[in-house]
């Protein structure tokens, strides 16, 4: 069911406040309608759990992982960071794939070395700019808050200015149409008294 993020108020300052017991109705109305239609598990304004988009590999290793919460990590394998060791008795071609395997180790040091003097010289000052720039956006939309509070603000006040200059108008106006409902229904009645009566006057006519 989708969820109510906003509450319409028609006339909130000529309307007067309901009763302890029309909201008791009010409530007992909603939950009626409410359980004809189930509600959803999730809320309607977050994004679907992460496990309907997993992919096979990471639902496989979930499941092995709910199985056995202590075991490790399987999907990657660390043997490739750990140093390779070489005795009198290893074979030319296994001595090869080490070499390579080391080659490309150092290769990958090297990069990370290289990346991590880059940022010890140009990191403090581009995490400073991202700073500073984030700051900007942060006061440009306290900014556009606060404009959009103050617009919120003149209609809150130009709409409790109308209601109060009609609230006058609008009570003559109910109380109009309460007084002609209520002559209404004393003519109906009035009308089927009378009614009755001919009816009795014509059975003891008839007599």
């Amino acid at each position: 069911m989708p969820s109510i993020t906003t509450v319409h108020e028609s006339l909130p300052y000529i309307d007067p406040q309901p009763t302890d017991s029309a909201l008791s109705a009010a409530h007992a109305l909603i939950a009626a309608e409410r359980a004809l239609v189930p509600d959803d598990p999730h809320h309607a304004l977050l994004p679907p759990p992460l496990t309907s988009n997993l992919t096979p590999l990471l639902a496989a290793e979930h499941a092995r992982l709910a199985t056995d919460p202590n075991s490790k990590l399987s999907a990657l394998d660390l043997t490739r960071y750990e140093a390779p060791t070489v005795t009198s008795s290893t074979s030319p071609s296994k001595l090869s794939a080490l070499l390579s395997r080391a080659y490309a180790s150092h290769a990958y040091v090297s990069s990370r070395r290289a990346h991590l003097a880059l940022l010890d010289t140009y990191g403090k000052n581009a995490w400073l700019m991202g700073n500073w720039q984030l700051e900007g956006e942060l006061k440009a939309i306290e900014k556009e808050l606060a404009e959009i509070k103050r617009a919120i603000d003149v209609v809150t006040l130009q709409r409790k200015g109308a209601q109060d200059t009609a609230g006058p108008e609008m009570q003559g106006l109910e109380e109009t149409w309460r007084r002609g409902v209520a002559r209404v229904l004393e003519t109906e009645a009035a009308a089927e008294a009378l009614r009755r009566e001919m009816l009795e006057a014509r059975r003891q006519a008839g007599q």
